[in-house]
């Protein structure tokens, strides 16, 4: 069996052992059809099953969330964490709460970790997890309530030395608040290093907020360098208004762009003078409000329920909503109007078919293993701070930030060449750059 055999067979068996999970699917087929060259040029991995063990989690958790809400009514919603692989360290991925969330979801988001985590360097292994639960809507007590709950069953399985979770959609400062309390209270130890993405005043790392949409940024910016392009004077367009999307926005200003357009479940806003993002954080982080209330404040700008935030025009997209958000004619539109670079600041927003749109145009494309990899990386650094009894100030830990989004590039572009591909292949470059890196340390642990 040659190598492109040995791949189908392992993506074939994927499908078999894993049915319905369509988003997993896609993210294993995703990774396997970059490596190849790498195996190719490894026959031991082969020999010694990593790929085969890769694709299976290590452990997989399912268990029941029950909860009161405001009206005394029991509610029950299914609680998840997929610990996929602990071969550079401690499971480590967020969690979240939206009413989207299976188990094929947490387990491609916990498959890309893995090779994400891997590419920033630190000794982090990958994970995932969170719950069905919507936050939207519900009281602080109602939230806490859930959380305690979640907490509650998935305490047993935390530890700065086994897994350590962070925030993602639907878990913020106020989530992991009461997540860590519940776990100080069960445990009895201040574990500052169970949780990332905690507040500065009890534990968290300075830009950890900012950090997956300012890396984001950092890592476009790289791209452009490589073609003598920047920021400087350019269009953008920025999905979503999530916390990696606000930040993107507000890196991309700070470098000299203008983003012209972002979005929320309920439409997209233009904003031809550039979206003003005190007032969208207004919006998005303290009234908790859709972003069609922007144009009240703002009379010139539009809103819109129908089409696409990705038929603006822009030189640059960053997608930072959600998984398969950009489709093939959202990226057929891009390229029609002239986009340079996209670069994902989500967990896989773009669809294959739309990928192989952009990389058939040429057009830069970052992808999200790589241009996101900042928010980890933070994570990884507010374990540090932690493991030290240490805080560093804003500027050393978004200094770290910087210098690891360049060196993800770096790895990508290296690895890419390296591997029969042109430098710009930064899907060939992230994938195989990260899987070499767990390939390694799995093949030195032995078979487990």
């Amino acid at each position: 069996m040659n190598v492109s055999e040995h791949i189908e067979a392992v993506y074939t068996e994927v499908r078999r052992r894993n049915p319905g999970e369509a988003e997993f699917h896609q993210a294993a087929a995703e990774v396997l059809e970059s490596l190849t060259p790498a195996l190719e040029r490894h026959p031991e991995y082969i020999e010694t099953g990593i790929v085969e063990r890769l694709v299976e989690p290590e452990r997989q958790l399912i268990f029941r969330v029950p909860w009161v809400d405001d009206r005394g009514a029991v509610r029950v919603n299914r609680g998840f964490r997929v610990e996929f692989s602990s071969a550079l360290g401690p499971y480590k991925g967020g969690l979240r709460f939206h009413p989207s969330v299976n188990l094929g979801i947490v387990k491609f988001l916990g498959f890309e970790q893995i090779f994400k985590n891997a590419l920033t360097g630190m000794a982090i292994g990958g994970g995932k997890g969170g719950a069905d639960f919507d936050p939207k809507g519900r009281s602080d007590g109602e939230v806490m309530r859930f959380c305690q709950s979640f907490m509650t069953e998935l305490y047993r399985h935390l530890g700065e030395h086994t897994d350590v979770p962070a925030g993602d959609i639907g878990v913020g400062g106020r989530e992991i608040g009461y997540l860590f309390g519940q776990y100080k209270r069960i445990t009895n130890r201040y574990e500052s290093g169970v949780l990332t993405g905690k507040p500065v005043g009890w534990g968290g790392s300075h830009a950890r907020t900012e950090a997956t949409g300012y890396g984001a940024v950092y890592f476009t910016q790289e791209m452009l360098a490589t073609r003598g392009e920047d920021f400087d004077g350019r269009r953008v367009v920025v999905s979503g208004s999530g916390n990696v999307a606000l930040y993107a926005v507000e890196k991309v200003h700070a470098l000299g762009g203008r983003v012209v357009a972002c979005s929320d479940s309920s439409g997209y806003l233009v904003d031809e003078d550039g979206i003003d993002l005190e007032l969208l954080k207004d919006l998005k982080e303290v009234r908790r409000a859709r972003i069609s209330d922007y144009v009240e404040a703002k009379p010139a700008a539009r809103f819109s329920a129908r089409g696409r935030v990705f038929d603006i025009p822009c030189d640059i997209a960053l997608p930072c909503a959600t998984q398969n958000e950009l489709g093939r004619d959202d990226a057929v539109a891009l390229v029609k109007n002239g986009v340079r670079a996209v670069a994902e600041g989500a967990n896989m927003p773009c669809t294959p078919e739309a990928v192989a749109v952009f990389r058939e145009a040429g057009v830069l494309f970052g992808p999200g293993k790589a241009a996101n990899a900042g928010g980890v990386a933070t994570s990884a650094l507010e374990m540090q701070q932690n493991a030290s009894r240490d805080t560093w100030s804003f500027e050393q830990t978004e200094s770290r930030l910087a210098e690891v989004m360049r060196d993800v590039h770096t790895q990508c572009r290296t690895t890419a060449e390296a591997y029969g591909g042109n430098s710009d292949d930064y899907v060939l470059g992230a994938n195989a750059a990260g899987f070499l890196r767990v390939a390694d340390a799995m093949a030195a642990q032995g078979v487990i």
